[in-house]
C-alpha cells in the first residue's frame, strides 16, 4: 500500500492545497507545519505556473505573486527536503504538463523519488493521454493522480480501475474557487468509482467550510480544500501560518 492510500486508512482525510512561493519559500514551510500540527493528512503542493488553466482568480494571483517573488521547482524541491526533516505525511505536487516536461519528466520525478514526493496531479492531462507521464512515474514510485469531473459520465469506471494514491473527484464544473453551495450528484459518481475499484476519493474545488467538509465526508473518504487555504494567505501573508492552522483544525475536527 503506498503511503497515500495508507493516509486514508486513519479515517477521514483532510488536505490542503497551498501554492508554494505565496508568498515566499519560508512562509509556505511555516504554513505546511502548522497545517500538519493541526491535523494536515496529505498537503497538496502547488508547483506555480503561469497559466493555471484549472484555478480560479484566488490560486491563480497566488501563482502569479509566486512566481514574481522569484520561486522555481528547485527552489521547491529544496523546501520539501527540509521539511522531510520532521515531517513523515504524504505529499501530493499538483502542476502542468508544460512544468514537467521543461524540467524533463525523468528528471523531475527522479527528484520526487529523492525528496519522498509521493503523488502528482496534472489537471490538464486527459486520463487518455496519461501514457506520456504513468511509465516514468512509476519507475520512480511516484502517484499519478486522476481526476474525474461531473463531465466524466461513462469514462467514470474506466479512470477509477485504473487510479493510483486516491482518485481526486472534482465536485463542481469549472475553475476552483469557494462556492456556496454543491450541487453535483457527487454521490452517483463515487457509487460508480465503488462498483470498480476501491481507491479512496477525495472531493474537491469549492469546498470551504466545516459544513461542506463534513457533508461531503459522508459520501467520500476525504476532501481537498485549496482557494479557502489561500485567501488566508492573500490576507495574512508572511504571518498566515497560524491563522492556516486554526483553519485547518476546524476543517479536520468536521471530519471526526
Amino acid at each position: 500500500m503506498s503511503k497515500i492510500r495508507a493516509a486514508f486508512a486513519k479515517g477521514k482525510a483532510f488536505i490542503p492545497f497551498i501554492t508554494c512561493g505565496d508568498p515566499d519559500i519560508d512562509t509556505t514551510k511555516r504554513v505546511i507545519h502548522e497545517a500538519v500540527r493541526n491535523g494536515a493528512d496529505i498537503i497538496e503542493l502547488g508547483i506555480p505556473f503561469s497559466d493555471p488553466t484549472a484555478e480560479g482568480v484566488v490560486i491563480q494571483s497566488a501563482n502569479y505573486r509566486a512566481l514574481r517573488n522569484g520561486v522555481t521547482t528547485d527552489k521547491i524541491f529544496d523546501m520539501v527536503r527540509e521539511l522531510r526533516v520532521d515531517i513523515d505525511i504524504p505529499f501530493v505536487f499538483m502542476t502542468y504538463a508544460n512544468v514537467v516536461f521543461s524540467y524533463g519528466a525523468e528528471k523531475f520525478m527522479s527528484a520526487c523519488k529523492e525528496i519522498s514526493a509521493d503523488g502528482i496531479i496534472l489537471p490538464d492531462v486527459p486520463f487518455e493521454e496519461k501514457g506520456e507521464f504513468l511509465p516514468v512515474c512509476k519507475s520512480y514510485g511516484v502517484d499519478l493522480i486522476s481526476m474525474v469531473a461531473p463531465t466524466s459520465e461513462e469514462r467514470v469506471a474506466m479512470i477509477a480501475r485504473e487510479a493510483e494514491g486516491f482518485l481526486y473527484v472534482v465536485s463542481s464544473l469549472g475553475v476552483t474557487g469557494v462556492r456556496e453551495r454543491i450541487t453535483t450528484d457527487l454521490a452517483g459518481i463515487i457509487e460508480s468509482v465503488r462498483k470498480n475499484s476501491d481507491v479512496p476519493c477525495a472531493i474537491g474545488f469549492g469546498i470551504s467550510t466545516p459544513e461542506q467538509a463534513r457533508e461531503m465526508s459522508r459520501i467520500a473518504d476525504g476532501v481537498i480544500v485549496g482557494s479557502a487555504v489561500m485567501k488566508i494567505i492573500a490576507r495574512y501573508g508572511t504571518d498566515s501560518a497560524g491563522y492556516v492552522g486554526e483553519y485547518v483544525k476546524t476543517m479536520k475536527d468536521a471530519l471526526r
